[in-house]
C-alpha cells in the first residue's frame, strides 16, 4: 500500500483539443493519439463528442474494435438532455449510450446568463436538465462525470445557481463534479477562494477541474486547484485546445508528479511524456514549438558559455531536474556566446578530443564568424567540420576547380542549369544537371560529379534549405545565410553559409552538408 496522494488525468486532447484553429484529425489519427495516451498512462480519454459530426461516430464505432486500452478508459462527451425534452427522448443522449463507453462526461449549464441567453430556459429548468440527463444515464448503466461549463464565471454571479448545479448532478450519482473556466480568465487567488468554498459546500463530492489558458494560467490554476483538494484535472497534450489552448498536460503531468510528489501516470511511464508530445505534434500536423516547457527541444538546451562550464562539472547547476526523467536530454548550441567548455562538450560529443589551445581557436573562430552572419545553433554539421578543421584536418574527397549556374525560362517554365568541375584523386570531372532552382541544380551536379567516386552518396539528401537577409556590420553590402538540412537512413544535419552572394552562400551549405555525410559514410574517416 502507498500513501503517494494521486489525481486522475483525463485527457481531453481528441474532444477539447481539436478545437483549436489548424488542427483536424481523421477517425484513424484518433485512433492513433488514443494509443498514445493510453501508453503514457492517463486515467481517462475523452474520445469525442458522439452525434456531433460523423469523424467522431466513425472513432466510437471502431474503437469497439481497434482499442485496446490497457490504463485509460475510454470517454464519450456530450451534452444534457435539450429544455423541454426528457433524457430518454433525447437524440444526444442516444448517441452517448450508442457511444458504447463505460464513462460519459456531460457538460451542463452553471452560469444563469449562459441559461437565460443561450438555452433561453428558467434556472430551475436549467437545474432538472442536469440531474435528470445523469439519472438516466446512470440507469442505463454508464459512469458519469459532469463538467459544469462556465462554473467560475457563474459561481461570481450568482453562488447559488451554481452551486444548485452542482447538487443535482451529485445527488443524480454524477462520479466527479468539474468545476470549468470555459472562458480562461481566472487568476489563481480566485480559483483558491472558489474551489475552497466548493470544497466545503459538497464536501462528499469528488472535485475535477477544467481551465483554459486564456489568461495564460491554465497550469497554475491546475496546480491551485489540486492543493485545494481537487482530485481530476483535465488537460490537452501539448496545450492545444480553442482560443489558446487548455491546460498543457506536458507541463502539469511532471509539474505535479516531479515537483509536488502526486501521482499521475505510472512512475515508470513518466519517461515517455516528451515522445508522446512529439508523437502527437506530428498526428495533428503541427510544428512542436520548441520552447514548450519540459518536453520542448530547446526545454534544456544550453548556449551561454558560463552555463555550459558550470553543467559540465554539476549537471544540476543549470537544469531544474534531470530531462532524463521526462525522457528528454540536454543539448548543447554553439554561438558567439560559447567559452571553451561549451567547445570541448560537443566536441566529446561528437567522440572528437582537442586541447584546451584548440577549444580556445574554435571559439575565436565562432565568435569572428557569427559576427559576419554565421550562426551555428541549426549548423551543427558545419560545426563538426569546424571542430576537425582545427585538429588539422581538411577534406580530401574532393577539390573544387570551379562551378557555374544559370537560370533559363522556357516553355515549360522555369530551369535552372549548373555545371560543376571538380578534382577527385588525380582525376578531372565535369557534371551538368538541371533542378527546380539553381541550388537544386548545384547539389545534383555535384552529386553526379562525385558519384562514382563515392556510391554511397546515394544515401544522403537535401532536405531543407532556408534563406534570411542578414546586413552586415558595417551597413555598406547586404549579406545572406543559408541553412541546409542533410539526412540519410540514420542522421539529419544543418549546414550554414554566408556571402553576398546566395549561391555562393548556397555552395558553401551545400558543400558542407555533402562533406560531412562522406566522412559518416566514409569507409576510411580521414585521421585526425
Amino acid at each position: 500500500m502507498t500513501n503517494t496522494p494521486t489525481v486522475e488525468i483525463y485527457d481531453t486532447t481528441l474532444r477539447d483539443g481539436t478545437q483549436q484553429e489548424g488542427i483536424s484529425l481523421t477517425a484513424r489519427d484518433k485512433l492513433a493519439v488514443a494509443r498514445l495516451l493510453d501508453d503514457l498512462g492517463v486515467a481517462y480519454i475523452e474520445g469525442g463528442w458522439p452525434g456531433a459530426n460523423p469523424k467522431d461516430d466513425e472513432f466510437f464505432a471502431r474503437a469497439r474494435d481497434e482499442l485496446d486500452l490497457k490504463t485509460a478508459t475510454l470517454t464519450a462527451f456530450g451534452a444534457t438532455r435539450r429544455s423541454g425534452s426528457t433524457a430518454d427522448d433525447d437524440p444526444q443522449i442516444a448517441a452517448l449510450l450508442a457511444a458504447d463507453t463505460h464513462v460519459v462526461c456531460l457538460v451542463g449549464k452553471s452560469w444563469d446568463y449562459h441559461v437565460e441567453h443561450a438555452l433561453r430556459t428558467t434556472p430551475d429548468e436549467a437545474v432538472a436538465m442536469v440531474e435528470d440527463s445523469i439519472d438516466y444515464l446512470r440507469r442505463m448503466g454508464r459512469r458519469v462525470f459532469f463538467d459544469a461549463e462556465h462554473f467560475f464565471d457563474g459561481y461570481r454571479s450568482n453562488p447559488g445557481f451554481a452551486l444548485a448545479v452542482l447538487r443535482a448532478a451529485r445527488d443524480a450519482g454524477a462520479e466527479r463534479i468539474v468545476l470549468c473556466d470555459t472562458n480562461g480568465g481566472f487568476l489563481s487567488h480566485e480559483v483558491r477562494r472558489i474551489v475552497g468554498m466548493v470544497g466545503e459546500e459538497l464536501g462528499d463530492a469528488t472535485l475535477g477541474c477544467h481551465f483554459h489558458n486564456d489568461a495564460g494560467m491554465a497550469v497554475a490554476n491546475s496546480i491551485t486547484a489540486v492543493l485545494e483538494g481537487v482530485h481530476q484535472i483535465q488537460g490537452c497534450i501539448n496545450g492545444y485546445g480553442e482560443r489558446t489552448g487548455n491546460a498543457d498536460l506536458c507541463s502539469l503531468i511532471p509539474n505535479l508528479a516531479l515537483k509536488m510528489g502526486y501521482e499521475t501516470v505510472p512512475a515508470d511511464r513518466l519517461e515517455r511524456l516528451t515522445t508522446v508530445s512529439h508523437h502527437v505534434a506530428e498526428i495533428v500536423n503541427l510544428t512542436l514549438d520548441p520552447h514548450l516547457p519540459y518536453v520542448g527541444t530547446s526545454a534544456f538546451t544550453h548556449k551561454a558559455g558560463l552555463h555550459t562550464s558550470a553543467l559540465a562539472r554539476k549537471p544540476d547547476a543549470y537544469e531544474h531536474l534531470s530531462p532524463a526523467a521526462i525522457g528528454n536530454e540536454t543539448r548543447v548550441v554553439v554561438s558567439e556566446l560559447a567559452g571553451r567548455s561549451t567547445v570541448l562538450a560537443k566536441a566529446e560529443a561528437q567522440g572528437l578530443e582537442l586541447t584546451a589551445a584548440e577549444a580556445q581557436s574554435v571559439v575565436d573562430r565562432i565568435k569572428e564568424l557569427e559576427h559576419k552572419g554565421y550562426q551555428f545553433e541549426a549548423a551543427d554539421g558545419s560545426f563538426e567540420l569546424l571542430l576537425r578543421e582545427a585538429r588539422g584536418w581538411t577534406q580530401d574527397f574532393f577539390v573544387l576547380e570551379s562551378y557555374r549556374v544559370y537560370v533559363e525560362s522556357r516553355a515549360g517554365g522555369v530551369v535552372a542549369e549548373a555545371t560543376v568541375k571538380v578534382h577527385v584523386g588525380d582525376e578531372r570531372i565535369v557534371a551538368t544537371r538541371e533542378g527546380d532552382g539553381p541550388v537544386s541544380a548545384l547539389d545534383r551536379a555535384l552529386r553526379a560529379a562525385l558519384a562514382d567516386a563515392y556510391p554511397r552518396l546515394d544515401l544522403i539528401r537535401l532536405t531543407d534549405y532556408r534563406v534570411r537577409d542578414l546586413d552586415s556590420s558595417d551597413g555598406t553590402s547586404a549579406r545572406v545565410r543559408v541553412l541546409c538540412e542533410h539526412s540519410d537512413a540514420d542522421t539529419t544535419w544543418g549546414t550554414i553559409g554566408v556571402h553576398e552572394n546566395i549561391i555562393d552562400a548556397s555552395w558553401k551549405a551545400v558543400v558542407d552538408g555533402i562533406v560531412l555525410g562522406l566522412l559518416q559514410h566514409s569507409d576510411s574517416e580521414p585521421a585526425l
